[in-house]
């Protein structure tokens, strides 16, 4: 194992950097299913309302249609779960805005309730984890909410036409399994293998690390996925291979060859077999202690420790706090400028600031440049599309519907790219209840977009961060942990194999989450200097170690009894 320097002794980052943000990017593998999971989502409530002749109800089953952009990453049996949860965090941070907006007309105290329920859908998605969109669909769909009209009576009907819409998403976000019921499973597989082959290629810290995380990401799914399969067996059989390839690369290839796995990744993504090659050494062992981990994960201890878990990351002392004031803060002050500034329903600033904030200083500033640009060009593309929308209501719908697949289509690509479409999208919204003047429009949408940007940034940069360089300490001693229990499980001969694995599987997530804390304390300001030197060390302990359980690995044994005792590995 090569031990070039994974991470330079620098300084925490402070470089503000404009192109990079702005670079586009290879589009995701999977674009299209989002954007079009969208439209379907979408298209059915808002063409029966369009019969009904209530376009002007368009705005809350959108909130529904809207959480058919979640869970694309999960297996179907954890998807199915994810967005339902999303569809009710969606009805209920609608309730909340529903009914401030009926009980007051007070704009300082309906920009006070969309700073809360902002700071409080960023805490909570990054703390399930429920990946993108985050939060920033909920924010969007809560503050526009408040700044509408709304008398109590209506409030049941209309959380009643979200429910009925977030139910349609779900079963769009879920009717892929009923085709192709492990595509999940397969694509994550797909990637890893992809991930090790650029590491058995050109070994190095980038491709190393790049690998783990697509390993650790594959184990993962197939973790979280339903009972085993043939197919889900084979993917189990493909990742050994694809962990074996990064954790103990060659210059050159060595003895793994890259254009192999790179083959078997393409089978695994298509729609055919899934390859079966010869066994990797270890994967009878491998394949017993995945399912002793499954079933313990599913067994109550493990579901309590899921809790624990999503407890502790909400809890004092989460390095998600100090984001969560930030976005508390940035909206608030947002908000209460453009109400100063004459600006009728300042949703736009609160939504603007709100998007801004990522893992750190350094992803805020990328994302403040994207929004803003993405948004100034999209009020243009407004201005172009609003005479077609007003030739008839089903043009407004057709409008709508195009702009939310070129939005998902584009926004893989760069984020600014997909806001050139989020933008007119949101806007066209508002048409729904009735034509407004475009200028009026593009006026308070650019005062909104260069506000919000400007004073949630600067929220940003004053409301420091300090714990981010704690969870690097914390990741430091559990990476120290998880390689000392390698280390001990590879030395004890009477080690059961299986129990090798869950430690080396343990000590893999341990350097992913190791390189993300440091990743995300080195984009943070105002904090004490990274202990650089130790982190370095600590990584190329990590992957030595790593390398020599995957070396010691026998060739396939079978499987010991069932009556071994599983116990739950780090995923």
């Amino acid at each position: 194992m090569t031990d070039t320097p994974i991470r330079s002794g620098r300084r925490p980052a402070r470089a503000l950097p404009l192109a990079p943000a702005l670079r586009l990017a290879q589009p995701s593998d999977t674009w299209f299913k989002p954007a079009l999971s969208v439209v379907a989502a979408s298209a059915a409530p808002q063409l029966t309302l369009l019969a009904l002749g209530r376009l002007d109800l368009v705005m809350y089953t959108m909130a529904g249609s809207l959480c058919a952009l979640y869970g694309h990453g999960l297996p179907y049996a954890r998807r199915a779960g994810a967005v339902a949860g999303v569809v009710l965090g969606m009805t209920a941070s609608l309730a909340v805005s529903l009914v401030a907006a009926s009980l007051t007309a007070s704009t300082a105290v309906l920009i006070a309730v969309g700073a809360l329920l902002a700071a409080a859908q960023k805490v909570l998605c990054d703390a399930t984890r429920i990946g993108p969109p985050g939060h920033v669909i909920f924010t969007f769909v809560s503050s526009a909410a408040l700044f509408a009209p709304q008398r109590p009576e209506q409030i049941p009907g209309h959380l009643a036409l979200t429910l009925c819409a977030g139910g349609f998403a779900w079963l769009v976000a879920v009717a892929p399994a009923l085709v192709r019921r492990e595509g999940p499973e397969r694509r994550a597989v797909a990637r890893a293998l992809e991930a090790a082959a650029a590491c058995a290629a050109d070994p190095g810290p980038r491709t190393r690390n790049a690998a783990a995380a697509a390993v650790h990401a594959a184990w993962q799914c197939l973790l979280a996925s339903g009972r085993p399969t043939p197919v889900r067996r084979a993917l189990e059989r493909l990742v050994v291979h694809a962990e074996a390839a990064f954790a103990t690369p060659r210059p050159g290839g060595g003895t793994v060859d890259p254009d192999r796995l790179r083959a078997w990744a393409v089978q695994a993504r298509a729609r055919g077999p899934v390859p079966t090659p010869p066994p990797a050494p270890g994967t009878a062992d491998e394949l017993y202690g995945i399912d002793a981990e499954r079933a313990a994960l599913r067994a109550p201890e493990g579901r309590r420790a899921a809790r624990r878990a999503l407890l502790h990351r909400l809890g004092p002392g989460s390095p998600l706090l100090p984001v969560a004031v930030r976005t508390l803060i940035g909206c608030a002050l947002a908000g209460y400028l453009c109400a100063a500034l004459g600006v009728g329903r300042p949703y736009w600033a609160i939504v603007t600031a709100a998007s801004l904030y990522q893992a750190n200083i350094t992803l805020s500033w990328n994302r403040t440049l994207q929004r803003t640009l993405g948004n100034l060009l999209g009020v243009l593309v407004f201005a172009a599309a609003l005479p077609v929308s007003r030739i008839s209501p089903l043009a407004l719908v057709c409008c709508c519907l195009f702009f939310g697949f070129a939005a998902e289509a584009l926004i893989t690509r760069n984020y600014w790219l997909g806001s050139v479409a989020v933008t007119p999208m949101a806007l066209l919204i508002l048409e729904f209840g009735g034509a407004h003047p475009a200028g009026e429009l593009i006026g308070d949408r650019v005062l909104d977009t260069v506000l919000g940007a400007v004073v949630g940034f600067l929220a940003a940069t004053l409301v420091t961060n300090r714990r981010a360089a704690g969870r690097v300490e914390r990741a430091l001693d559990a990476l120290g942990r998880a390689v000392a229990d390698a280390e001990r499980a590879g030395a004890d001969p009477g080690a059961a194999p299986a129990a090798r694995d869950r430690a080396r599987r343990a000590l893999t997530a341990s350097l992913v989450e190791l390189r993300e804390a440091g990743d995300t304390a080195a984009g943070e300001w105002w904090q004490r200097a990274l202990p650089e030197q130790r982190l370095l060390a600590a990584e190329q302990a990590g992957h030595r170690t790593l390398a020599a359980t995957a070396e010691r690995r026998g060739p396939g044994r079978e499987a010991p009894p069932a009556a071994h005792a599983p116990s739950i590995g780090a995923e």
